[in-house]
């Protein structure tokens, strides 16, 4: 079974809800015929029986392709969570493996790309930096 986008499996999830609702409705409805005398007793166990197997039986044939797909969406998704995780701790975390933290390194020079805000702080800091060593050059020279 193909992969149903988001709109058409919730669809599918609602016309299984709306199939086990005519379920109940019928076990309910066999109970309101005993009631009025019309089943017996004996009958309407039978028929509740046949009812409630059936409807198992449906929702076992159902699900099984359904939980295929909902286990192929939670390692596709699964692996969008742990990309995000990854980049929270950073390449520099011990905890993602040497071969791809070396790869990450190579890639964005330190795991994450500066943003232009982060750029333009450092190169207003520069002047600031490069007057201080000097200054701390000439004391320890002084």
């Amino acid at each position: 079974m193909a992969t149903p986008d988001l709109t058409k499996k919730a669809g599918i999830y609602h016309i299984l809800y709306q199939i086990n609702a005519a379920f109940c409705a019928i076990v309910s409805h066999y109970q309101e015929l005993r009631e009025t005398g019309v089943m017996t007793a004996k009958f309407t166990r039978r028929y509740e029986g046949f009812t409630r197997e059936l409807q198992a039986e449906f929702n076992q044939d159902f699900l099984l392709p359904l939980h295929g797909i909902e286990m192929d969406d939670w390692a596709r998704f699964g692996k969008v969570r742990q990309q995000w995780e990854e980049y929270l701790r950073g390449a520099d975390d011990d905890s993602i493996p040497t071969r791809r933290r070396v790869k990450m390194n190579r890639k964005t020079a330190g795991g994450r790309k500066r943003t232009k805000a982060q750029k333009s702080l450092s190169k207003s800091h520069a002047p600031q930096e490069q007057i201080e060593s000097k200054r701390r050059q000439s004391l320890s020279n002084g």
